[in-house]
């Protein structure tokens, strides 16, 4: 390609953007970034490996900049450019704002679409049948729908959605439809996996209407869950190839956490007996609907059911029986972690054999959906019962596969380099009858550069907080990257003026370990609010800001307090008191401490009780922190250290959203000023003016 083209691509649209935007003022941060990802995507660094990973601190304005540099490039060489978010918030600025602001200034033109879930969108088949009152139990007859009945209520909303459907004012997906949909309701109507068949035809069906958008789309915004969902299946599913995409990942820091989410597997043995035991007695149906032509397929399929059933009970057998004689031992949350090394119980041979008969049962159930299908084409009058059957078998598919990948991930031997996944079970807390069979790979860089970074076209990694400790080690060894891979990495800091914002740090009685923290906080905490405006108090758990939240409201203090109504609810009301000059308190959690947008005068003054380490109570959190000690490491320092970092750096940038914002930041935990690691962590925050001090007024 030729880079001059590019070049001038990107300088022409980006003097037609600024000319158009009224008051536009130049970021030389923003134009730094635009060029580097030119760099990276021309292949002047590695030709061989398009890979940025940039750290863009607040304000810099990263999505329109990777705009600007990625769809230019994209579009001269015939890629999609995929951007995936991790937050709903993100995408609908880039969807209803960045995009549409871009989209009248950029050569060449380009077309842009929203990629969401299956699960997002209706079943226009299912919608139909309910609307018009037709009984849906017989279509999913022993299949696992546990959906609770409709009342009248809900049956008036659907008669709604189908004539909305019907005229086309609607097009079938849960987030645009007017009012919030209520999640009960939903489960009737979703679109599923299990019950969508290709030969049914797709020419009505919202969900597969979208993906013929996508096709036609030159960007398409995702979000990480589905990303990741599509490239552990090889890519090409639902999005197109990595071969053909630049990913752009904004919001990159949550990237090995989601891919963590897509390797894991959860075996819940009582329930998928109970389905299989249930779809053992349906299979005699079969035989009405395949004839003697079908009578071979079906005995090797009521054969492997016969043995999957036994090896499924004896697992559960082995475990639940252990558990009854105490040789394993859950704890207060029923749960119990493997440490590395063998299986207990001998599940080893056990799960062997059942992943054995789960790839058998897989097998099995191919030929009989082939042969439905064939006969949905040759007798349309039994098109409900085929249609019935196809979901079931589609279904059991889907559980054989959970099985056989589950057994496969839980016997996997690591590599000589390799960490071990996570292995434990749990109790189901609402049925002790009940266990899960869990398995988590700790390590994700490896699935990640198979999945993505060798395959893709380019990728560019984006975020206000990658690098922990001020070093971008702790992100790279997360994702799977080398130092010496060929990878660029950039560092911008934010534009906004810190030093006009103050980090105070009291000087307290206690730290945070103490018993007596609980009500230090609650003297504290009144102290640091007195003549304030706007304030945001942020937590390490729910129990302490309830706690909190309970004496201070004995105190006479007015709060808004995560949980107590929606977050869109919290925030509005803020809003308005601190347009009516009224003072305003929200208390949160670590979800208020990202993703949390309130400029100027909705905030001024940012409490943090606590510093963000977490306690590592999780199966993965412990199965880490065990292996890292085993190979002679320091969780602490490796993991909890670096993490604490990054979180508290994301939690201090709630304070400051815009060029002109100020205030202060009030630090309950002596430990920044009395630990050894402290000078560390104020070393990585940005720049701002530190007080250590007794008290204030």
């Amino acid at each position: 390609m030729p880079s001059c083209n590019y070049q001038s691509l990107v300088r022409d649209n980006y003097r037609r953007l600024s000319q158009a935007i009224p008051g536009f003022i130049p970021r030389r941060e923003q134009n730094y970034l635009v060029a580097e990802m030119g760099k990276v995507l021309l292949g002047r660094y590695d030709a061989s490996r398009r890979i940025l990973v940039a750290e863009a601190g607040t304000g810099i304005g990263k999505s329109l900049a990777y705009l600007q540099a990625g769809i230019p490039w994209a579009r001269i060489n015939q890629k999609k450019l995929v951007i995936s978010t991790a937050t709903l918030a993100l995408q609908e600025q880039l969807v209803d704002k960045d995009l549409p602001l871009f989209l009248p200034h950029c050569q060449p033109g380009f077309r842009f679409a929203l990629a969401k879930g299956r699960a997002r969108y209706c079943c226009a088949r299912r919608l139909s049948d309910l609307a018009n009152g037709e009984a849906q139990t017989e279509l999913f007859e022993g299949a696992a729908l546990t959906t609770a009945p409709l009342t009248a209520a809900q049956h008036t909303q659907l008669a709604k959605m189908w004539q909305a459907y019907s005229n086309k004012s609607w097009q079938g997906d849960r987030d645009s439809w007017p009012t919030p949909i209520d999640s009960t309701l939903w489960q009737h109507i979703q679109a599923e996996r299990h019950s969508c068949q290709p030969m049914l035809g797709h020419q009505h069906c919202p969900f597969h209407q979208a993906r013929a958008e996508l096709e036609q789309a030159d960007v398409i915004v995702v979000n990480h869950a589905l990303l990741l969902a599509d490239l552990s299946m090889g890519g090409g599913i639902v999005l197109p190839e990595p071969e053909q995409c630049l990913y752009i990942l904004d919001e990159a820091h949550h990237i090995a956490d989601v891919a963590r989410d897509q390797g894991s597997a959860r075996l819940p043995l009582r329930q998928l007996r109970r389905s299989l035991e249930q779809f053992n007695k349906w299979q005699s149906k079969l035989n009405d609907l395949l004839g003697v032509d079908g009578q071979s397929a079906i005995g090797k399929l009521q054969h492997s059911t016969a043995q999957l059933i036994p090896a499924l009970t004896e697992v559960y057998r082995q475990l639940f029986g252990a558990l009854q004689r105490q040789d394993l031992q859950t704890d207060e949350q029923g749960c119990l972690r493997f440490s590395p090394g063998e299986l207990p119980c001998g599940l080893d041979e056990t799960l062997s054999i059942l992943k054995e008969d789960s790839q058998a049962f897989c097998r099995a159930l191919g030929p009989i959906n082939s042969q439905l299908a064939e006969q949905l084409k040759l007798k349309p009058t039994q098109a409900p019962a085929i249609e019935a059957a196809l979901a079931q078998i589609s279904q059991q598919q889907l559980q054989g596969e959970q099985l056989r990948d589950g057994c496969a991930l839980l016997l996997r031997p690591p590599g000589a380099k390799q960490t071990p996944p996570a292995r434990w079970l749990e109790l189901d807390p609402k049925d002790k009858q009940e266990i899960l069979l869990c398995v988590t790979p700790l390590a994700v860089g490896h699935l990640l550069e198979q999945w993505c970074w060798s395959r893709a076209a380019a990728v560019v990694m984006v975020s206000a907080t990658l690098t922990a400790l001020n070093d971008f080690g702790y992100f790279r060894r997360a994702v799977g990257l080398r130092a010496d891979d060929g990878s660029h990495y950039v560092r911008l800091n934010s534009p906004f003026n810190y030093a006009s914002a103050r980090l105070i740090i009291p000087e307290l009685a206690c730290e945070p370990s103490s018993r007596d923290f609980d009500s230090l906080l609650a003297t504290q905490i009144p102290l640091w609010l007195q003549d304030q405006g706007a304030s945001l108090v942020l937590f390490s758990s729910y129990r302490q800001m309830k706690q909190a939240a309970e004496a201070l409201r004995a105190q006479g203090h007015s709060l808004l307090v995560q949980g107590e109504a929606s977050r869109q609810a919290l925030l509005q009301l803020h809003k308005v008191k601190c347009d009516g000059q009224q003072p305003s308190v929200l208390f949160g959690t670590g979800s208020f401490s990202e993703g949390l947008d309130l400029p100027g005068h909705y905030l001024t003054n940012l409490i943090i009780t606590k510093l963000p380490f977490a306690v590592p109570t999780s199966p993965v959190e412990e199965a880490m922190a065990e292996w890292i000690t085993l190979c002679g490491g320091n969780p602490f320092m490796q993991l909890a250290l670096p993490e604490a970092s990054r979180k508290l750096i994301q939690a201090c940038g709630r304070l400051l959203r815009t060029e002109t914002d100020g205030g202060r930041i009030v630090l309950l935990d002596k430990r920044l000023v009395s630990r050894r690691y402290g000078p560390a962590l104020l070393q990585a925050l940005p720049p701002f003016s530190v007080n250590i001090v007794k008290s204030e007024a």
